[in-house]
């Protein structure tokens, strides 16, 4: 678990989440707010993913 949470990718992901949820509080709701949101949960996918398949290469530590 320690490996998702402190890999930069998945870090980076996590804080840009943030400014998604600002977005989503402040801004207008329309075609591009989902667009914000279905990009930041493909950039979370690809996060997990990339760690999840350097886990199983070895490359990151159990």
């Amino acid at each position: 678990m320690r490996k998702y949470l402190f890999s930069g990718a998945v870090l980076g992901a996590i804080f840009s989440g943030i400014g998604v949820i600002k977005s989503t509080a402040s801004g207008p709701r329309d075609w591009r707010l989902l667009l914000m949101w279905v990009s930041w949960a493909a950039s979370l996918a690809v996060a997990i993913g990339t760690v999840a398949e350097d886990a199983r290469d070895g490359e990151i530590g159990e």
